[in-house]
């Protein structure tokens, strides 16, 4: 019993009966050391209750966050003597607003407003966050119409906040109008208009772009969005001429360029080893292989797949993706092996759906249907339909009633 384990413990100090807490694996754990704690009496003390709340209330434990919440209501919230400080409700609502249940942050939001709680900038960019998070337009406006009638209108970051809930709604003429009323902007102002907003749409690139070239200050967000902007509606010389000016590049520059340029993916990709000095990272190298092996030469991708030192499941699965539009069902079904042979890296459905639709490509079914009784893993529907689709198109009906 781990409360037993550590009974040498004083319950009498903050700091042991924190840690200890921090050491619980399972809900029983936590309900014998909050029996412990009440049958002692220091649960009624505040500075432990508070530091309960801080250190646990967006745990990723479930078990330890949700027991913080229950000592934040039971002990602060329903207290008649609690302290109206703000800081501890913050805590509590950026857990649920940043977590799975934003709108529990709402609730919380108005029990503060209700009790008489001061809320500061903080307190309302969390309620954005949840009513961004929900898409409740409508909740999120009434709180652009406190900020108004508070005088907390003018600050900048809240600002941001309303730009970030409008666009996020879908709403970009109301982000929009909000921009345009701000005194002064920074880069969040304008990478949020043109990113989540402009540079989404065809028609509105070239908006995004005037706002682009009126920025006081580019960082290397808003180059990446303009540039991703002009790449999603197949402006490509309009992404080069900024990417040639641009005073810094990262691996999100050059994946972007790469999934742009397709049947050049990997002549950008030498470029961004030999003039960079960047390591290129996860994504960029599954955008790398994935646009060579499905568009260009297989023998280059596999040359860049072993390259990679440590592959991810992410990179195999590209690679064998590569190989099923060739048809080569024998190569992604040896690539499958050698996964199996690694104790580092486990196949999922992706792995198996893309050599499924290899062997489909290249007609052989037998090793498809072989695969299938030997996976690991349950087959879902992805697999089942995959499956039958080759075997429907090769005729080989008496095999798809397996």
């Amino acid at each position: 019993m781990l409360v037993f384990a550590h009974s040498h413990h004083p319950w009498s100090s903050i700091s042991p009966t924190v840690h200890l807490l921090g050491t619980c694996k399972t809900p029983d754990d936590v309900e014998k050391i909050h029996a412990r704690l009440i049958t002692t009496g220091f649960i009624k003390n505040p500075d432990l209750t508070t530091r309960i709340v801080l250190a646990f209330a967006s745990s990723p434990r479930p078990f330890l966050a949700e027991f913080a919440r229950c000592i934040f209501h039971e002990h602060h919230v329903s207290s008649s003597g609690e302290v109206k400080d703000p800081f501890l409700w913050n805590a509590v609502i950026k857990s649920h607003s940043h977590g799975v249940d934003p709108m529990k942050a709402l609730f919380l939001f108005c029990l503060m407003l209700e009790n008489g709680v001061p809320v500061d900038r903080f307190s309302m960019s969390l309620a954005l966050k949840a009513c961004s998070r929900l898409g409740f337009v409508k909740e999120g406006m009434q709180i652009h119409g406190f900020l108004i009638k508070s005088g907390t209108w003018s600050d900048l970051f809240l600002q941001n906040c309303l730009i970030g809930l409008y666009i996020k709604c879908g709403c970009l003429g109301f982000a929009r109008q909000v921009f345009d009323k701000m005194p002064l902007r920074d880069s969040v102002s304008y990478n949020s208009m043109i990113d989540g907003g402009y540079a989404q749409t065809a028609d509105g690139v070239d908006v995004a772009a005037k706002l682009f070239d009126e920025m006081p200050e580019k960082d290397l967000i808003s180059w990446n969005s303009m540039i991703g902007g002009y790449v999603k509606h197949g402006r490509i010389e309009d992404a080069k001429v900024l990417f040639d000016v641009m005073p810094r590049r990262d691996v999100v520059t050059w994946a972007i360029m790469i999934d742009g340029y397709h049947m050049e993916a990997l002549e950008v990709f030498n470029h961004m080893e030999k003039e960079s000095h960047l390591s290129p990272d996860e994504t960029t190298l599954v955008i790398v292989l994935s646009a060579i092996a499905q568009l260009g030469s297989v023998q280059h991708a596999t040359r860049v797949f072993e390259g990679i030192g440590s592959k991810s499941i992410d990179h195999w699965n590209a690679m064998i993706g590569g190989l099923a539009v060739h048809g080569l069902g024998e190569s992604a079904f040896d690539l499958l092996l050698q996964i199996e042979r690694r104790s580092s890296v486990k196949p999922d459905h992706i792995t198996f759906v893309g050599v499924l639709n290899a062997c489909s490509h290249s007609g052989s079914i037998e090793l498809a249907k072989n695969l299938i009784e030997g996976m690991p893993i349950e087959p879902n529907d992805v697999i089942w339909r995959t499956f039958l689709t080759a075997c429907s198109q090769h005729k080989e009906f008496e095999t798809g009633s397996l």
